[in-house]
Parts: structure tokens; C-alpha cells; sequence
């Protein structure tokens, strides 16, 4: 039988449902044939991850800094030179520290320091410090002391302020051992040749610490010391006080602008009963007023006033003109500069210079007026230097010279004017609190006395330098040099001569064994270059110092 088929298939979204078959007969019938169908998604591919590490970055970051350059300031001055000066323990603040430091030496026989603070340490400090030494050398009579003590306290208020005081006493014992002929040493005894000093100082100021809301910032002081100093039984006397109101005014919220004027009253009055005039007393009173502008940007420092002054009743007109032109990295500043200034002339003052100085018979103030030129700076982050060329004028200058009996103490002798071109210059490279390493040299000539031939007992050249260096974490080490050429003095005859050069090395060391305890050792005129800083008096040989501190209480 034919038969005709129909296949129909059907659709739905895609999915193929199902397929229907129909048959047809030729007679009109039909039959419908339908068969069920499954349908099969296709197996989808999948996407494999496979975790990695990173890949390392080798390139190191270059980071920039710009940190402006800090430049000193130094503040060396010349100074007297001690048979047994001591280097100071640290020139840090001492912060709520406390410790006994105490040694022996061939020369030092003993040697104790000591010092203790109290306070907060933010509003209130109270220190109390004291130290002794005994020396002793190898020529007859060449032997002197040292005592003192003292007390300073800071106190900041609420209101903007902070007072200081300080109290202190000193005692020098000092044996006039620089007698010629050295056979005298069996004629003098130890009372015969004994010079005492001894010295009472008070001090009082207060400050605001930020300017007043009108842009003042004021600091009056005063200084009150008594002195008195005996020399063969004859003792003198002298009271110092120093008054000093300073005050400033600043102008505009950036402070470029300020104006300054100050007053100073330091008053001098001197006892002794052997001077060769009816009055038995001097008053040495010196008066100043300072007035000037200031101007300060970021590239100008500019300071211009002027120092009326009465010296013992006699007026003098001082210039007080600087200028610091910096440029914009602030690695090199031009400095110049016209000012005047007086030293005072006291027995207290003359004593801390030469202390075989006999009792003076006189007390005269010492003007100076200099005119200066200079430069300092930076280069790198380490290195600092700074130069400065100056002519100064001086007026009264003291002179140290021998007296003509035994030769063994030192008379004043003013020079009523002489000039000096003088050269100074620093440098230091500092790495850190690890490594320091500072020089200064200073060039002075002395000409036109108007009196004297020559300036008896001045430095010529100096030249000094330093080493403070941490070697280890616990180990410190310091050395310094101080050499000079010859100064003049004056012999009996009247003639001038030239007296030594010096050569003074030392160095030091501090390890620490404990947290309280350190060891220290102290070595001073390791060449035993025996010179005479004044004429007649030679210091000390080589001397060693050592011995231990001890800390405690610290924060």
C-alpha cells in the first residue's frame, strides 16, 4: 500500500520539542504518529586560572628631600687660659639630670663635681650644682683651688611668662708663685704668698615667652655680685650691679618690622684701704640707652641704631649698625657691620683675666668701636664656615705687666688708644650627634699706642680646635689643641721682649660600664710644653685626671 508522509517538526525558544509524523492515505485518512524527544545541552568550556606570585620590583624609589641648610652661629671668644682649666662636661641642656662625678690626678688631688635638678620639666626647674678641685705642681708654692656652688630656677606661667634666679658663691685660692729670683722660695711662706678671691652673685629676669597681642616682647634683668680679693693681708672689696630693661615692638602679623630701645645701668663700687688717693673708694658707673630699627625678610637681616653712653660722666655717641644679606638657599650670608660697645673695668672682671693681678689702684672702662666685613655659611649638610675682617678701635685698653719688685703680680696700665686689624675665622664639620670636628683662628695686630710701646700680655695669633667623637654606642671621645704666638711683656729694665709660644694638646675619653656608672679619664698638655701664658708664671706640665660618675634619678 503507498502511503505519503508528512513530517512536521516543532520549535519552542530554540528547543527542539518534539517531531510529529502524519501519514496519509490516499482514502482522506490520517494517522498521526508522534515520538518524544529529550533534549542536551553541549558541555560549555571552562576557563582554567592558575595563581601567580608577583613579579619582584627591583627598581629602588628616588625620594627627594629638600631641607634647608642650618647655619651656626658661633660664639667663641678668646679666653685666659688656667693652669688647670677642665673641659665642660657637655654642652647639652641639662635636663632633670643628677650625678656625682669625681676623680684624682698627679696634678688634681682631688677633683668632685656634682649636680641636681628638680622640677616638672615643663613649667618648673630647680637645679643645684657644685664643684672642687685642688692642683698642685712641681714648682715651689704652684698650687691653687677651686669651691664653689649654686642654685638656678625657671618658672613659667600661665600668663606668658618665665622667671629665672639664680644664687651662687665661689671661692679661688691662688699662690703668687711666679717670684724671681727662684731663691726666694726659702724666704716666702704659703700665707706670705696666698691671693684669695671670693664672690657672691645673684641674678633675677622674666620674659614673655610669645609676643603680647600688641607685638611687645620685653626681658628686664638684674645682677647683683659682691667681690672681694686678698692679696699680702690687704683685702679689697667691690659691688657690681648691672640693670638692663630691654624692650621691642614688632609691626605687622609677618614681624618684618620691629623697633628696639633698652636701658643699662652697670654700677661699680670698689674699696681698698692702700689706694694712693684720699678717697678710699671708686665708683666706675657706666649709663646706656639703645634705640633701633630692625628689618628681617626672608634674604635681609638689618639692625640700625645708636648707643648714647655716659662712661664715669663722660658722654659718648656709639653706632650700632648690621646687616646680614643671605642668599635664597641660605648657604651663604654677607655680613656687615659698624658698632661700638664698652667692656666694664672692675677688679672682679680684671681678675677672671689675670688672677696674679695685683689690687688695682684704678678702674677705667674699655671702648671699642669696629668696623667689619665678613661671610658665613654652608656647604653640603655637614660643613659650616664663617669668616670676618674688622679694624676696631680701642679706648682704655688694660695691659698686664709685671710689677718691678719681685715680679710676681700683674699692674694695669690703660692704654688711652690703640687699633687692631683683626682677623677670626670657624669652621666644623658635624655628622650628627656622632662626630664633630671645629677650628678657629684668630689674627690680631695691635698698632698705634699712644702710650705704651707695645700691648703687653695680648694674643698675637690663636688658633684652636676640637674633636668630639662617639666611637662606640658607650665610648666617647674628645681631644683639643690651643696653640698661640709669643705676647709681649715688659721687663724691669723697661725694655719689651716677646714671651712664649704655646702648644697645650688634650684629649679624653668616658665609657660607660653600668646605666649609672661611667669611667673617665682626662689628659691634659700631652707634649708637657711647659709655656708661660704671662710672663714669670709657667703652667702645669703633663697632668692625667681620672676617676668615675655616677647617675642617678634619671629620666
Amino acid at each position: 500500500m503507498n502511503k505519503q508522509f508528512r513530517t512536521t517538526v516543532f520549535l519552542i525558544s530554540g528547543c527542539l520539542l518534539g517531531t510529529t509524523v502524519i501519514a496519509q492515505e490516499p482514502k482522506g485518512k490520517t494517522i498521526d504518529v508522534t515520538s518524544t524527544f529529550k533534549p542536551v545541552l553541549r558541555e560549555a568550556s571552562k576557563i582554567n586560572f592558575n595563581a601567580t606570585e608577583p613579579a619582584v620590583d627591583t627598581t629602588k624609589p628616588r625620594l627627594n628631600y629638600n631641607i634647608p641648610a642650618q647655619n651656626l652661629f658661633f660664639t667663641y671668644q678668646p679666653a685666659g687660659v688656667h693652669p688647670v682649666a677642665l673641659k665642660a662636661d657637655s654642652v647639652n641642656d641639662w635636663v632633670n639630670s643628677n650625678y656625682i662625678k669625681a676623680g684624682i690626678g698627679n696634678i688634681h688631688q682631688p677633683f668632685i663635681k656634682a649636680g641636681f635638678s628638680f622640677g616638672d620639666g615643663q613649667k618648673t626647674f630647680f637645679n643645684i650644682f657644685g664643684n672642687h678641685y685642688t692642683s698642685k705642681g712641681e714648682l715651689p708654692f704652684q698650687k691653687n683651688s677651686q669651691t664653689s656652688v649654686g642654685a638656678a630656677a625657671t618658672y613659667k606661667t600661665s600668663k606668658n611668662l618665665e622667671w629665672n634666679g639664680s644664687l651662687g658663691f665661689r671661692s679661688d685660692d691662688y699662690y703668687l708663685y711666679g717670684f724671681k729670683p727662684d731663691s726666694l722660695a726659702e724666704v716666702f711662706t704659703k700665707d706670705d704668698l696666698k691671693q684669695k678671691f671670693q664672690t657672691i652673685e645673684g641674678k633675677i629676669d622674666f620674659r614673655n615667652i610669645a609676643p603680647t597681642e600688641f607685638g611687645l616682647n620685653f626681658h628686664p634683668s638684674i645682677r647683683v655680685s659682691g667681690f672681694n680679693g686678698t692679696t699680702f693681708g690687704n683685702k679689697a672689696t667691690e659691688t657690681n650691679t648691672v640693670l638692663n630693661l630691654p624692650l621691642e615692638k614688632t609691626f605687622g602679623d609677618s614681624e618684618k618690622f620691629a623697633f628696639n630701645i633698652g636701658a643699662t645701668a652697670d654700677l661699680t663700687n670698689y674699696k681698698n684701704d692702700n689706694l694712693k688717693t684720699d678717697k678710699k673708694s671708686i665708683q666706675n658707673n657706666l649709663y646706656q640707652i639703645a634705640t633701633a630699627v630692625s628689618v628681617k625678610t626672608g634674604n635681609l637681616y638689618l639692625h640700625a641704631g645708636i648707643l648714647p653712653s655716659w662712661d664715669q660722666k663722660k658722654f659718648h655717641m656709639l653706632p650700632n649698625v648690621m646687616a646680614d644679606i643671605t642668599t635664597n638657599d641660605k648657604q651663604l650670608t654677607l655680613q656687615l657691620g659698624w658698632v661700638g660697645s664698652y667692656s666694664k673695668g672692675s677688679y672682679q672682671r680684671f681678675a677672671s683675666i689675670n688672677p696674679w693681678l695685683a689690687q688695682p689702684d684704678s678702674l677705667l672702662n674699655t671702648r671699642t668701636i669696629e668696623m667689619y666685613g665678613g661671610i658665613k655659611g654652608s656647604l653640603g649638610d655637614h660643613f659650616t664656615y664663617s669668616a670676618k675682617l674688622g679694624l676696631a678701635t680701642y679706648h682704655n685698653m688694660p695691659l698686664f705687666v709685671n710689677d718691678t719688685l719681685y715680679g710676681n703680680t700683674f699692674n694695669i696700665r690703660y692704654e688711652p688708644k690703640m687699633n687692631n686689624l683683626r682677623l677670626h675665622s670657624e669652621i666644623a664639620y658635624t655628622v650628627g650627634e656622632k662626630f664633630t670636628a671645629s677650628g678657629g683662628l684668630t689674627w690680631n695686630n695691635y698698632y698705634k699706642q699712644e702710650r705704651e710701646a707695645d700691648p703687653y700680655g695680648l694674643i698675637p695669633i690663636e688658633l684652636n680646635a676640637a674633636i668630639r667623637w662617639q666611637l662606640l654606642k658607650d665610648l666617647f671621645f674628645y681631644s683639643e689643641l690651643w696653640t698661640w704666638t709669643k705676647p709681649k711683656y715688659l721687663s724691669k729694665n723697661g725694655d719689651s721682649y716677646k714671651g712664649d709660644n704655646a702648644f697645650d694638646l688634650n684629649a679624653g675619653a668616658e665609657f660607660r660600664i653600668t646605666r649609672n656608672f661611667n669611667l673617665w679619664v682626662q689628659l691634659n698638655n700631652l707634649l708637657n710644653d711647659r709655656y708661660q701664658r704671662w710672663n714669670q708664671y709657667e703652667v702645669f706640665g703633663f697632668s692625667i685626671l681620672g676617676g668615675i660618675t655616677y647617675s642617678f634619678n634619671t629620666k
